[in-house]
C-alpha cells in the first residue's frame, strides 16, 4: 500500500469499535488465551526458528507499572517481538506486563473482526495525520497502570533509517513521568518491507534496549507541545544511537546480551 492510498483510508470516517457487554466482560479470558497461549508459537516460530533475533539488554527492563518502550518503525507488526522477546513468559503471570500499544485504526480496526483481533493484543485505535486526544488520553490511563510501547516516527522507515519522532509520545510522558526505554529494532524492513504482504525467512533482527532516559529537566519546564517534543527528539537521538551500537554489536559477532 502506498502513502497516498494510506492517507485516503485514513480520511475516511471510521466508526470507534465498541465491544458490546458480552465480549468485555470475556475480554480478559480470552486476551490471555489468545495472547499467552495461542500467539507465542507463532511469534517464536517466525523470529526465533524462521529468522534469527538476538536481544541485548533485556535485564534493563524493569517490571512495574508505568513503564513506556519508545521504538524506532520498520514495519506493520514491529510490536510482536518486541512485546514477547521483552516481556514474555513474565507476562502470562503478571498481566500488567502484556504491553499495550498504539495502532492506525484505519489499518488495525477496518473492520469488526480485525478490531475484535486487536483489542485482544491491547492496541489503542489511533487516528492518524491528526491529533487523537481521545488515543492520547487513554494511552495515558493505561500506561499509570501497565506498561505501554509507542512508536513516536508515527509511520516505517522505507529506508531502515531512523525518522524524527513526533510529540504525541512525549505528550503522554508529561501526564505520566514513566520509566522510558528507548528501544531499538533492526532487521524488520527485512523481514516484511513495505509492500510485502507475508513475512520473509531466513533474515536476521536485532533488538538492542537502552537504558532509561533521563527527561526530567525537561519536564520540569512545564506541559507544552514544545516540550514533549524535545523529549522525543531526546529519546529519539538514543534511538538512533543504539543503531550504530548495533551495527558494531551484529558485525563483531556478539551472542546475545543479557
Amino acid at each position: 500500500m502506498n502513502d497516498r492510498e494510506d492517507h485516503a483510508r485514513a480520511a475516511e470516517p471510521l466508526a470507534a469499535y465498541a465491544p458490546g457487554p458480552v465480549t468485555r466482560r470475556l475480554t480478559p479470558v480470552t486476551r490471555w488465551i489468545i495472547t499467552n497461549v495461542i500467539a507465542p508459537p507463532c511469534v517464536f516460530l517466525l523470529f526465533s526458528l524462521l529468522n534469527r533475533t538476538r536481544i541485548y539488554g533485556r535485564r534493563r527492563i524493569p517490571r512495574t507499572a508505568n513503564t513506556l518502550i519508545l521504538s524506532n518503525h520498520q514495519s506493520m507488526i514491529d510490536s510482536f517481538p518486541l512485546a514477547y522477546f521483552l516481556f514474555y513468559p513474565e507476562k502470562v503471570f503478571r498481566p500488567h506486563l502484556a504491553p499495550w500499544n498504539a495502532a492506525a485504526q484505519e489499518n488495525f480496526f477496518s473492520s469488526p473482526f480485525l478490531a475484535w483481533v486487536f483489542d485482544q493484543f491491547k492496541c489503542i485505535p489511533v487516528r492518524r495525520g491528526r491529533r487523537d486526544l481521545k488515543a492520547l488520553l487513554r494511552c495515558a490511563r493505561e500506561l499509570r497502570r501497565g506498561t505501554m510501547m509507542l512508536f513516536p516516527e508515527g509511520t516505517r522507515s522505507r529506508d531502515g533509517k531512523v525518522g524524527r519522532g513526533r510529540a504525541g509520545a512525549g505528550m503522554v510522558i508529561l501526564q505520566t513521568r514513566p520509566c522510558v526505554l528507548p528501544v531499538t529494532i533492526d532487521g524488520m524492513d527485512r523481514i516484511l518491507p513495505i509492500g510485502a504482504r507475508f513475512p520473509r525467512v531466513g533474515r536476521r533482527l536485532s533488538i538492542y534496549i537502552g537504558r532509561p532516559l533521563d527527561y526530567e529537566d525537561l519536564a520540569d519546564e512545564g506541559r507544552s507541545r514544545e516540550v514533549a517534543q524535545r523529549i522525543v527528539d531526546r529519546a529519539m537521538h538514543r534511538v538512533r544511537f543504539q543503531r550504530r551500537v548495533l551495527a558494531r554489536l551484529d558485525r563483531g559477532g556478539s551472542s546475545r546480551g543479557s
